[in-house]
């Protein structure tokens, strides 16, 4: 079928041997309830066949480079055009990374400042001149007399290649040495280079004496050297005499350039190439910090986390009982402690903070030159000795310098923290690079700028500008604007663009790679797409869906993979997958335009559109717990605008707001940080602010984020919650296993004993394929069970452990319901919705959202002590209305249960349900950072202010 992708027979995973037709060069959204089979149809079924097809096509060389793929479980694709997966998975773990790297707008960037940046001089802030030879000669008769020094040619600068030719004509040309890679070599004695090797080569032009009897030899050599190697001059110090004193140093290199220098400093640019500003070049990175922008640092926060606590009582961390187990240390360190206590007349037995700030920097930092007599008694013999006290600190760097032990390194990371390099200013460049400007701004700082301000500033880029300039920079300036518009147009105008890749969420790094498609402009392609309305306010979602009409209207084929209402009702063909979820789902309920489907009374989604279905306000909002709040004051954490807000206790609140308008940055990193230091003493540093009050009325602060349970095949539900450890101890206590001998480890798949040793209890054993993908297999000798035959005939109603793993969280709460340790586990996995999973699924295999719940469902099957405070970060993520209205009821009975609830939601089914909002804002980034409404949800929407109030309201009137 020529306007169709027509799929037969898929069975991956749940799905229930599907046949489907997908229009083409339309906006296709698949919906259906968490665990239904969306994914296991876009991904890894249509997305895994198209990127297969594409493997298969290369040819074996090529192949060996890529990641085999593994055909889907499906009879046949027909229709299919090359496909691109834009997922949440893929968000960059390279330091390196940034927003402006990954959207190649820095590379347009490092063009740009190269081709049209007028460097000017540190000392003087004038543009920099270029150098004539007779100004490199007078510099280097600046050097002292009698100096010895090289005068040097560089013909290869860090460039690949063998350079058989290039040396060989030097040669002939007459000259007799030349500096390869640090090392001289005479012309008859050159090593073989390595052509894929980055090198650095140098003919000597001269060798010179700075004495009286010079002449003109100097600035002939000079010349030589200019005319040899392109206007570029190096020269290196041989020796300078002992008896003179000199900012330089034998070894040291001067570079001069015909192209830039500063008259007064002596300062020079060799060159403006767009490699000067790339920060992952030895040419453009900051040598101190290796183009990374931050140094790591011993903190004083995370030596001393609990200033209460007095030396004696383990103030000092890494020198502490809890940190140190051998007797023999922890006595050294204490008797050093109370000798210098002696000597400075304090007591280890007073509070941290107690002491005084010059006490405080002998302890971290050392007592300089100052002497002090430290007493040691190891129980045999006593000895005094007289010496200086190196300090905390340095004791660290000493100890982080030498170890080989990567424990002791681990350890020592954890009294580290990261802050700026203190060289370049987190810039990550050079001075030379940061001496370039364009209209005032080097490209460190243009980069500091958030989309939004890029887009104004390149816009009155113009005026600043020359003709000449103008003409130059016309072309890189559109292709830059251009990438900049499409960002802003996915909701992330509040990003930097130097914003780490790493610290972006799996919504944003997916609508970065959005909008580089976009750029790209291609056609005919299949886009598949996971919940691109991940993260953003209900404003910023028109923007979106824009965005991918724009992509549909390039002639490609957009499949989205979707829970949003909105993006559903605007979708030119909707596919609601179901009707429940794991073995219950993997079926068509409905499939056409949205008012068709929501016709469908199968179809739970068609509900929701149809709005037979709704999640309902609540009839009254709880006031929270009679005057007790949790109150921060003063946060000023990244955009934060020195913020206090107070949390009622016994509630549940919601913090709202555009993207990027603070909200994290509060929850998270303010207070939740703050709590769990203050709490539980933790090593983590929170964001800054005064002060935090109210934490007395709770005695736990437990995150439920949405990151794995685990990243093996070994971990499962059953193994997260604990109900597994039940188990193998109900099997342990059946009297057959009492009569063999059986422990509960004999039920255990993680130890040798009762597990199957062919596969070591994983089930499946891996055979490498070469070209092939891998193949999983399923193991002979145990059938995939993963335990032995003896282990495996212990039975209890004729079910053995391995029967046990392969059922449901149902089955499993309808055969253990007289184990009620067993049983309370299943209920709360039952109460989040995951009725339908098995027990023993592998963690590899969970979504975000069913990690999510369930740890949420091991939080619900602790005992409660109604004392606990909820940190949940969108926890609506990958869940369906359906499922949002079960997470409701059980966030709702921890509250009730007098708990505190906390989430950062822009689902507004969420919000309209909350007691309190905390809606921040009132825009993204620098623009953010402020409390625009708090209160009730009828409050927030009577706020002119709140942007999150004007789409609440027709949610609650």
């Amino acid at each position: 079928m020529h306007g169709f992708i027509s799929i037969k027979g898929a069975k991956e995973h749940n799905l229930k041997n599907i046949n489907i037709d997908i229009p083409k060069e339309k906006l296709v959204v698949i919906t259906g309830v968490s665990g239904s089979g969306k994914s296991s149809l876009a991904f890894d079924t249509i997305y895994a066949e198209g990127k297969r097809r594409y493997v298969e096509s290369l040819s074996a060389y090529a192949r060996q480079f890529l990641e085999a793929q593994a055909k889907p479980n499906v009879e046949s694709i027909e229709g299919l055009s090359p496909a691109i997966a834009i997922d949440q998975k893929a968000t960059s773990r390279n330091p390196r990374s940034t927003v402006a790297t990954a959207t190649e707008i820095y590379d347009y960037l490092r063009v740009l400042y190269a081709r049209i940046g007028i460097p000017y001089s540190p000392a003087t802030g004038l543009p920099i001149e270029k150098q004539t030879a007779s100004q490199m000669t007078e510099e280097i008769l600046k050097l002292p007399e009698n100096t010895k020094l090289y005068i040097l040619a560089p013909i290869a600068r860090g460039q690949k290649g063998e350079y058989r030719k290039e040396l060989l004509m030097m040669r002939k040309h007459g000259y007799e040495r030349v500096k390869i890679d640090d090392s001289f070599y005479e012309f008859d004695d050159l090593p073989m280079l390595d052509k894929n090797r980055k090198h650095e080569i140098s003919v000597v032009v001269d060798r010179i004496s700075l004495d009286n009897e010079l002449g003109n030899r100097l600035a002939d050599s000079v010349e030589t050297a200019l005319k040899l190697s392109d206007g570029i001059l190096y020269v290196e110090i041989v020796s300078i005499p002992e008896e003179v004193e000199s900012k330089n140093k034998a070894g040291d290199v001067l570079v001069f350039s015909e192209k830039f220098a500063c008259h007064v400093s002596g300062f020079s640019l060799t060159e403006i190439e767009p490699r000067i500003f790339s920060f992952n070049s030895s040419y453009g990175a900051c040598p101190y910090c290796n183009g990374l922008g931050t140094e790591i640092y011993f903190d004083q926060g995370l030596i001393v986390p609990n200033l209460q606590l007095s030396i004696a009582e383990g103030a000092i961390l890494p020198f502490s009982k809890s940190v140190i187990s051998i007797v023999s240390q922890l006595k050294f360190h204490e008797q050093t402690f109370e000798s210098l206590a002696r000597h400075y007349k304090f007591s280890t037995t007073q509070p941290f903070n107690s002491l005084s700030e010059e006490i405080r920097n002998v302890i971290f930092y050392g007592s300089g030159n100052e002497s002090i007599s430290f007493t040691y008694d190891d129980g045999f013999r006593k000895s005094t000795v007289k010496k200086t006290f190196e300090g905390v600190i340095p004791l660290l760097e000493k100890r982080m310098q030498k170890t080989e032990s990567s424990q002791v390194a681990e350890e020592m990371a954890n009294y580290q923290t990261a802050k700026d390099c203190s060289a370049c200013n987190g810039y990550r460049l050079k001075m030379e690079s940061l001496c370039v400007k364009i209209a005032g701004k080097h490209i460190g700082e243009m980069c500091n700028m958030t989309i939004s301000q890029s887009l104004e500033w390149f816009a009155h880029l113009k005026e600043a500008l020359n003709n000449t300039h103008k003409q130059i920079a016309e072309r890189l300036v559109k292709e830059i604007t251009k990438r900049l518009k499409f960002l802003n147009d996915v909701g992330l105008d509040y990003l930097t663009l130097n914003r780490k890749a790493t610290t972006l969420s799996g919504g944003e790094s997916q609508r970065i790679r959005l909008a580089s498609q976009i750029g790209s402009g291609l056609s005919g392609v299949l886009y598949v797409l996971d919940e691109p309305s991940i993260g953003l306010h209900q404003r910023d979602n028109d923007r979106l869906l824009n965005t991918l009409w724009h992509l549909r209207d390039l002639g490609n084929t957009v499949i989205v993979v979707e829970h949003d209402m909105d993006t559903m009702k605007t979708a030119d063909h909707l596919i609601d997958v179901g009707p429940g979820a794991g073995v219950h789902g993997g079926q068509i309920i409905a499939q056409g335009r949205p008012e068709e489907v929501a016709q469908v009374k199968e179809s739970i989604t068609g509900k929701y559109l149809s709005k037979e279905l709704v999640i309902e306000v609540p009839k009254s909002r709880r006031p929270g717990l009679k005057d007790k709040f949790i109150e921060i004051t003063g946060a000023r954490s990244n955009n934060l605008k020195n913020i206090s807000v107070s949390i009622p206790i016994g509630s549940f609140v919601a913090f709202a707001g555009v993207s990027g308008s603070g909200k994290s940055s509060f929850v998270i990193n303010t207070l939740y940080k703050a709590a769990l230091k203050k709490l539980h003493h933790s090593k983590i540093t929170p964001g800054a602010y005064d002060k935090i009050t109210g934490l007395e009325y709770i005695d736990k602060i437990i995150q439920i984020d949405q990151s794995p349970i685990g990243r093996t095949p070994r971990s499962n539900p059953a193994t997260y919650t604990g109900a597994f450890t039940h188990i193998r101890d109900w099997f342990a206590a059946l009297q057959e296993s009492k009569a063999r001998g059986y422990s509960s480890g004999r039920f255990s798949f993680n130890v040798k004993g009762g597990r199957c040793e062919t596969c070591e209890g994983d089930g499946v054993i891996k055979i490498e394929m070469h070209f092939l993908p891998d193949v999983y297999v399923r193991c002979d000798e145990c059938k995939g069970s993963r335990y032995n035959k003896e282990t495996l005939e212990i039975k209890y109603k004729d079910k053995s452990i391995a029967d046990v793993l392969n059922m449901t969280v149902d089955e499993i709460a309808e055969f253990f319901p007289n184990v009620p340790l067993i049983l309370e586990k299943a209920m709360a996995l039952k109460e989040v919705g995951l009725g339908y999973m098995k027990i023993g699924q592998s963690a590899t295999t969970l979504s975000g959202g069913e990690a999510q719940r369930i740890k949420l469902a091991k939080e619900l099957s602790k005992k409660s002590t109604g004392r606990t405070l909820y940190i949940l970060d969108e926890p609506t993520t990958g869940l369906h209305m359906h499922d949002i209205q079960k997470l409701l009821v059980v966030l709702h009975k921890l509250v009730d249960a007098e708990n505190t609830v906390v989430v950062i939601e822009h689902n507004l089914d969420v919000i309209k349900t909350a007691d309190y909002v905390v809606d921040m804002g009132p825009e993204g980034g620098s623009k953010g950072g402020a409390v625009v409404a708090t209160g009730a949800p009828e409050e927030i929407i009577s706020s002119k202010e709140s942007i999150t109030g004007k789409y609440l309201k027709p949610l609650l009137i």
